[in-house]
């Protein structure tokens, strides 16, 4: 996989080895990261990813060694050392290094690394099977899910695993109430007879900027889009159901539960709007040749 890296000032082509057993990241899960695309020189909302990242850092008692605007601009670089017709992750990250007594990090050893590879955006055109899993996500009292922690992963890999294991690439799992909160690895919209549906943004998982700026793109466009409390009976009733988030920007399911579903009019359009209004801003890079 071909990528590159910056850790401590500098530019690296191969991925850097920074944690040791003894280090706080290491043992007690003091990371944290965001995720922005690069997409044949486009780069949509990497501001607000590099934003995000400096809230996460704060919300996890990290104190952030660069700024948000710093972060950006390396990123910008590293998308340009790539070139233009790459498809992109970039991964901006924080860890702590020492802890204070037994578990509490030491905010004063906050350290920054950034990873920029390959990553082919996924082919949409079969869509993806999904099924409600028996886990859930927890209340913002219970983890740091005002921040996009590394340690809140797991639960979302055994999500994830438990929904192969019966038959479906991905899960839809729960809020600590039981309405539907996210998938494992995306938020999600439903449609019903016309209008979009998400669940509300009630801190039991992180409401992403691509799911807010398709929200916002379908509104502009006259599609009713609302946040509200969604059931897994609803779900189970929709009209269409499609994921927003980072990886894939805007992806369909095709099949809930073993219920074969369409990709709907109302998803397709959402996709289409994303990537118009992303030509539209967010050009880093000119057209290849």
């Amino acid at each position: 996989m071909a990528g590159v890296f910056w850790h401590d000032g500098k530019w690296l082509t191969e991925e850097p080895k920074v944690l040791g057993p003894m280090d706080h990241a290491f043992w007690l899960g003091s990371i944290l990261f965001d995720g922005a695309r690069a997409i044949r020189g486009l780069v949509p909302d990497l501001d607000l990813h590099c934003q995000r990242v400096i809230r996460s850092a704060h919300a996890m008692g990290m104190k952030p060694t660069l700024s948000a605007e710093a972060i950006e601009e390396l990123c910008r670089e590293g998308v340009r050392r790539m070139g233009p017709d790459a498809e992109l992750y970039i991964r901006p990250m924080f860890f702590v290094r020492r802890g204070i007594g037994a578990a509490q990090p030491d905010g004063d050893s906050t350290e920054f690394i950034l990873s920029i590879y390959d990553s082919p955006m996924p082919d949409v055109s079969k869509g993806f099977s999904a099924c409600m899993v028996p886990f859930r996500r927890p209340a913002a009292d219970m983890a740091p899910t005002d921040a996009k922690a590394s340690c809140l992963y797991p639960n979302s890999s055994r999500a994830a695993g438990w929904a192969r294991e019966h038959g479906y690439d991905n899960a839809v799992m729960s809020d600590f109430e039981g309405n539907v909160a996210e998938f494992a690895t995306s938020n999600l919209m439903m449609v019903k007879d016309g209008v979009v549906m998400t669940p509300i943004a009630n801190g039991t998982y992180l409401a992403g900027i691509t799911r807010s700026r398709v929200l916002g793109l379908l509104r502009e466009a006259g599609i009713e889009a609302r946040e509200c409390v969604i059931t897994p009976d609803m779900l189970r009733g929709a009209d269409e159901i499609f994921a927003t988030g980072n990886f894939g920007k805007v992806q369909y399911c095709t099949n809930f539960e073993g219920r074969q579903l369409p990709i709907g009019p109302v998803a397709q359009k959402a996709r289409q709007l994303y990537f118009d209004w992303a030509e539209r801003t967010s050009r880093l890079l000119p057209k290849a040749a």
